[in-house]
């Protein structure tokens, strides 16, 4: 049962390779450049969307902030996809591998602090020290700062894989248990199924709103720096 249960997180092989890769690099395929002077009803929309997510995004950093637009959009389209590509049958989610939300987060985590301490050293500075702390705290307090500061890339990424991780687990679960129940309980199978597809229609939600949120957090955490 557990070995059923986790084999879709299993990285994908074929003929004893791994082709992770080939997975990862798929969804830059749903997401074509326009090369016609007017575009169709699909491409409309994703360049309508693009900029909406954008500007909602953006507004709230400066000149120097904003040349991470690119980077950001193509975060939030890229984890996004992958997200939803993850919930066909028989597909692999990159996104609940842990070593690959980590490979994501630290990056693009360092870029926003290295960027801090050049541009804004004694801001980034005084982060680690709030104003009137009393002197015994001092110490104390820039230890926890410190901790707090090298844990947000990991929690940036263990949260992205728990969210998509137990959606999963729960599809696979109540899918199971849908089957298991149709030999004993036409009705109670058909519950279980109606409990099945409406978590599967939040389990859409939910991998847009990881991706958003990885995406706003490291558009947080580069506000902040400068």
């Amino acid at each position: 049962m557990n070995e059923n249960l986790f084999a879709s997180f299993a990285t994908p092989t074929m003929m004893g390779l791994p082709i992770v890769i080939l997975i990862i690099l798929f969804p830059s395929i749903l997401f074509p450049s326009p090369d016609r002077l007017i575009n169709n009803r699909l491409t409309s929309i994703q360049q309508w969307l693009i900029q909406l997510t954008s500007k909602q995004m953006l507004s709230i950093h400066n000149h120097k902030g904003q040349t991470w637009a690119l980077m950001l959009i193509s975060l939030i389209l890229f984890i996004g996809s992958t997200n939803l590509l993850g919930l066909l049958p028989h597909s692999f989610t990159p996104t609940t591998q842990l070593s690959m939300n980590l490979g994501m987060a630290i990056p693009l985590w360092a870029g926003t602090v290295i960027t801090g301490f050049r541009h804004k050293t004694k801001a980034s500075l005084a982060h680690f020290l709030p104003q009137g702390t009393p002197l015994p705290l001092i110490p104390m307090l820039v230890i926890i700062e410190t901790i707090s500061l090298f844990i947000q890339p990991m929690a940036l990424a263990v949260r992205l894989t728990a969210n998509i991780t137990a959606g999963h687990l729960l599809i696979h679960l109540i899918g199971g248990a849908t089957l298991a129940l149709m030999d004993i309980s036409t009705a109670t199978a058909f519950i279980t199924f109606t409990i099945l597809i409406l978590l599967t229609i939040l389990e859409f939600a939910v991998a847009l709103i990881q991706a958003y949120v990885f995406t706003l957090l490291v558009s947080l955490y580069l506000h902040d720096n400068t």
